[in-house]
């Protein structure tokens, strides 16, 4: 496509988002990366959360961290450019080790994968002998290397009921592991409730950790009841990172890929979605027929870090390469495929 089709593209689906004098040089951009990735072999995953003129014309493959780890896990090209945080990235590379991974950002984390460490996981396996650990994908490599199994937002609840009765640990995000103990029926329990005289007596089948998403930890049960007031027919969709009070006022529940689907599906007249900016702004433009409403609270800053730029850079000079040792990779790849076997 060359770059007046593709900037014809985007202003057909983004004119209403992306100012056009914006369009017409990201387009510029955009066709130097397809051409690149074309001369070396390379595909591009871009995640849900990027901003709409990359996510709508440079990735290969889009989706939530399940759908990308799958196509990682399958491709047949020599190069995977990850437009995503760090942690999606070292998913990559633990799943493709074989691969060059890389990414566009230096400094792309996670509030989430930074809230626990190896060393964490490390000293609740010892506090909870034989314990098995389930890991939200969304942390770092030496964190999943110390997991029995992985999960993603879409596939948390299947996870831990693949567990049948056990108690399980579950890291770090505390609003998903309070959202799936209430949809599993297990009681949920934080470390330091168990401290003291009388936490061996606490009865309970999850341990959860203090992690957030700070885009997620944003939204509250006022701003649903404020847009209610307006919108009565309105359908609000929230992402089970959000409070479990948020996902209790909310119509609906489930990871991203999860919300695209509904919102395609739905005759709703209205819908919201409590979530990442930009993931809203891609909604929109990929349903132009449906009435969504915006309630953008904060653009993730470390999506934000990806750029058209930084990606053009990233194939045109082999930056970032995302390495993982080889001891942390293969019990990190462990935890990961049973997270692709259970789906």
């Amino acid at each position: 496509m060359s770059a007046t089709e593709l900037y014809a593209d985007l202003k057909r689906k983004l004119s209403t988002i992306v100012p056009d004098f914006e369009l017409q040089y990201k387009a510029e951009l955009a066709t130097q990366i397809n051409r690149l990735k074309q001369e070396k072999n390379a595909v591009i995953l871009g995640h849900n959360y990027m901003e709409p003129a990359l996510y709508h014309s440079i990735p290969d493959h889009a989706g939530d961290s399940l759908e990308l780890s799958r196509k990682a896990a399958q491709t047949d090209k020599d190069i995977i450019v990850f437009c995503g945080v760090r942690f999606m990235a070292e998913t990559a590379k633990i799943l493709s080790p074989d691969k060059t991974v890389l990414i566009p950002a230096e400094k792309a984390g996670c509030s989430l994968a930074e809230s626990i460490t190896a060393e964490d996981v490390r000293t609740l396996k010892k506090r909870f002998p034989g314990v098995p650990v389930v890991t939200y994908v969304n942390t770092y490599a030496e964190v999943k290397a110390e997991s029995d199994v992985c999960c993603t937002s879409g596939n948390a609840v299947a996870v831990v009921e693949s567990f049948a009765d056990e108690t399980v640990i579950f890291l770090p995000d505390e609003y998903l592991a309070r959202n799936v103990a209430r949809e599993t029926g297990k009681h949920i329990v934080f470390p330091a409730q168990l401290n003291g005289e009388n936490g061996t007596d606490i009865d309970y089948q999850l341990v959860g950790w203090h992690g957030k998403c700070e885009v997620h930890d944003k939204f509250t049960v006022a701003d649903i009841s404020n847009v209610r007031k307006q919108f009565p027919d309105v359908v609000i969709l929230a992402h089970p990172e959000c409070h479990p009070d948020v996902v209790a006022a909310s119509d609906f529940s489930g990871s991203t890929s999860a919300m695209i689907r509904y919102v395609e599906q739905t005759s709703a007249p209205h819908c919201l979605l409590l979530t990442e900016c930009s993931m809203g702004d891609n909604i929109i433009a990929a349903n132009p027929q449906k009435e969504i409403l915006r309630l953008c609270s904060v653009r993730c800053p470390h999506m934000n870090e990806i750029t058209l730029e930084d990606t053009l850079a990233a194939l045109q000079h082999g930056k970032y390469a995302v390495e993982v040792p080889e001891p942390v990779r293969s019990k990190a790849a462990r935890a990961v495929q049973r997270m692709l076997t259970i789906g």
